[in-house]
């Protein structure tokens, strides 16, 4: 493993996707366990991506946390896609996390742009506190596309239209068949929603997302790579793999 900072943000970088989701889920657990000490209850968004996988696993396996005392978000949605539809990011996560944690509440997004009003009461109330999150190959997080990201959004959550690559990646990671199939508008957590979280911990695996990673780290911050602005959080991590990092100058 090979650790460096890049403006504010914590990179580390490790031999495979495991270890990068295991230590991930671990810098996690240690934020869930600290801040249970000094509240009764943790707000957590969690991203539901096939690059989450090997840290949802870890969380999932450990007793120690408290988890009662800790309400689960989601940070996007897919509009018009059934609650049932295996692609559609409430059921992921339901199937790999939220049934096999006791989690306090879990608040489900809604897939109707009407539930992005209801949403935005949600979060207002319990503000986040911890974020788990991953990149997109067009180095988006959550749905800030390139296309919609505002760094100053006045919103909480808000109604996108998703950008082509961004719908073309779902297509590459093989939960849809064609970009036809892919909605075109999703609900989404705003970039300053995020970035609200005390703290962010960032899991991105794959040579899919090594240019994206190259941007976020080595190109301005800039809504042009809404990742990027991880590089101003004073308590966020970023965990690669060896892919992930493979177009990175700083990494040899």
């Amino acid at each position: 493993m090979s650790t460096f900072t890049k403006d504010k943000l914590k990179v580390s970088v490790h031999d495979n996707r495991r270890d990068m989701g295991i230590a991930a889920a671990e810098k996690g657990i240690c934020f869930l366990k600290e801040l249970l000490e000094s509240k009764e209850e943790v707000n957590v968004i969690f991203a539901a991506a096939p690059s989450q996988a090997e840290m949802m696993e870890r969380l999932v396996s450990e007793k120690s946390v408290d988890w009662k005392r800790v309400n689960a978000f989601h940070m996007d949605n897919y509009i018009g896609l059934a609650d049932d539809a295996p692609q559609q990011f409430s059921k992921f996560l339901k199937d790999r996390l939220f049934s096999k944690l006791p989690f306090q509440n879990i608040y489900y997004m809604g897939n109707v742009g009407e539930d992005a009003k209801r949403y935005d009461i949600l979060i207002s109330e319990n503000p986040p506190d911890i974020c788990f999150m991953g990149i997109g190959e067009n180095g988006h997080i959550a749905f800030n596309d390139p296309i919609n990201a505002e760094f100053n959004d006045e919103k909480a959550v808000k109604v996108v239209e998703l950008d082509d690559m961004c719908r073309q990646q779902q297509v590459n990671e093989k939960l849809f068949n064609t970009i036809d199939e892919v909605p075109t508008h999703a609900i989404t957590l705003t970039i300053p929603t995020l970035i609200k979280s005390k703290y962010i911990l960032c899991t991105v695996p794959g040579l899919n997302k090594a240019e994206a990673t190259k941007n976020m780290l080595e190109g301005d911050i800039d809504e042009s790579c809404p990742a990027s602005i991880l590089r101003t959080h004073s308590s966020a991590y970023l965990f690669l793999d060896k892919d992930a990092a493979s177009k990175l100058s700083e990494v040899k």
